[in-house]
């Protein structure tokens, strides 16, 4: 048995200070019960609470740490520019050579806006798109998560669904009005809004692959839909790819589904894991931001010199080695196949949504197709199995209502590790 000691001592202490005892709510365990355990370092597939316990990893920072935790180019690169300098509030060449890169990697852009974060990004986005199209009003999908700007916290997922918030106080009445909610892979929904609301909407934003009610695949047509009506109606097409860019394929969901998004969203994996977001788009779009154009953002760690060439190493090194998509495809296979077989011998109907190194489980005999789908599994089913999982070493996302992201330092011998682990959870659950 683990013990948390530590863990549960260090949570006291942070409920003083912090609200909640965590910095971003999913952390605070309060879907899935018991006290969150606190990490103190981790390294490749692995990592290590303050109590020496020790976890086979599936969040990897939310998505960021593809190669694996403290992956030594990266780790190396960072040190050798701390003693340049952690900020300095003005240009470097270190901007244009990532911007570069991510130009020459992923499809239909020509300029990148570095920021602080995936909600800045996606923030920065529907601005531009609203400056841009003259235009107020925006779609948003039920359960998919943009961030915690106020626009975007009607009908989000992750979070504010894992603790089963329905109206976010704080969010002005006059802010919801002009967002629309549709329900994912629900074109006709779409539609319907486009004609109550004509020519009024500016942008409609997508997580492309929806990683924030677990994970949720786009049906057949349903991308391809939104930019015909986005085509069709004067629209920007968003992609929220925080999650999926440069994890699905070098150049993210646009490569992989082969679609043309107006602006793009990236988030922490353009920093290794650092605190660095980005909208990129074409040229005649981009310029719109000021100082070219009158849509203002701005940022003073906007760029900053430790997110930038820790983005650079880790960006540099999944173009040089496109092979690692492969292997990461292979890795989710074996994974899903063993997981099946565990779950098929517990006699517990499920659901595994997968694609490339994002998967999710829902325990339920209806497919996963959306929000109202996955809220309707049996996710006390899935507490228990969280935390049968943790006891056996293998650190899941908290929360139903999120993806597991895999990382290329899993081996075999991990990935068995936790297809056994799985398999002994779900008799305990059973019993």
């Amino acid at each position: 048995m683990y013990s948390y000691s530590k863990s549960e001592m260090l949570f006291g202490k942070a409920k003083e200070v912090i609200p909640g005892g965590v910095n971003s709510p999913v952390r605070a365990f309060k879907s899935v019960g018991g006290v969150p355990v606190f990490m103190q370092r981790a390294q490749g597939a692995f990592m290590y609470d303050v109590d020496g316990n020790s976890y086979i990893d599936y969040i990897n920072s939310w998505g960021p740490m593809i190669l694996g935790h403290a992956y030594e180019p990266v780790v190396k690169a960072i040190q050798e520019y701390a003693a340049f300098s952690t900020s300095f509030g003005a240009p470097t060449e270190l901007e244009i050579k990532i911007a570069e890169l991510i130009v020459s990697m992923v499809p239909n852009i020509d300029m990148v806006r570095m920021v602080n974060s995936g909600t800045e990004a996606c923030m920065t986005a529907i601005r531009l798109a609203r400056g841009y199209t003259g235009r107020n009003k925006f779609i948003k999908f039920e359960g998919c998560y943009h961030g915690h700007a106020d626009a975007f916290l009607v009908s989000a997922g992750s979070g504010v669904a894992t603790l089963g918030i329905q109206s976010v106080p704080g969010v002005t009445a006059t802010v919801a009005d002009d967002t629309l909610t549709a329900p994912y892979n629900n074109l006709p929904a779409v539609e319907q809004l486009i004609a109550d609301h004509p020519e009024q909407i500016a942008a409609i934003i997508v997580e492309p692959v929806a990683g924030n009610m677990g994970c949720i695949l786009p049906q057949p047509g349903f991308l391809e839909g939104l930019r015909q009506l986005c085509d069709a109606n004067g629209i920007l097409l968003i992609f929220d790819e925080v999650m999926t860019g440069f994890r699905l394929a070098r150049g993210g969901a646009q490569e992989l589904f082969g679609i043309r998004a107006d602006l793009v969203t990236f988030g922490k994996i353009i920093g290794a894991g650092m605190p660095v977001g980005a909208v990129a788009g074409p040229k005649t779009i981009m310029e719109h931001l000021a100082p070219a154009g009158k849509v203002y953002q701005a940022g003073t760690l906007s760029g900053n010199p430790i997110a930038m060439i820790a983005g650079y190493t880790l960006l540099q090194t999944l173009n040089d080695n496109p092979v690692i998509y492969q292997q990461l495809q292979e890795k989710a296979d074996y994974l899903v196949k063993g997981l099946r077989e565990a779950f098929g011998a517990s006699g517990s109907v499920y659901q595994i949504n997968n694609l490339g190194s994002m998967l999710s489980v829902h325990f339920t005999e209806y497919p996963i197709i959306d929000f109202t789908s996955a809220s309707a599994a049996n996710n006390e089913l899935f507490r228990r199995f969280f935390h049968a999982m943790l006891e056996r070493g293998v650190y899941l996302p908290p929360s139903a209502f999120e993806s597991w992201f895999m990382c290329n330092a899993l081996t075999t011998e991990e990935l068995d590790a936790t297809i056994q682990a799985a398999k002994a959870a779900m008799q305990a659950i059973k019993q």
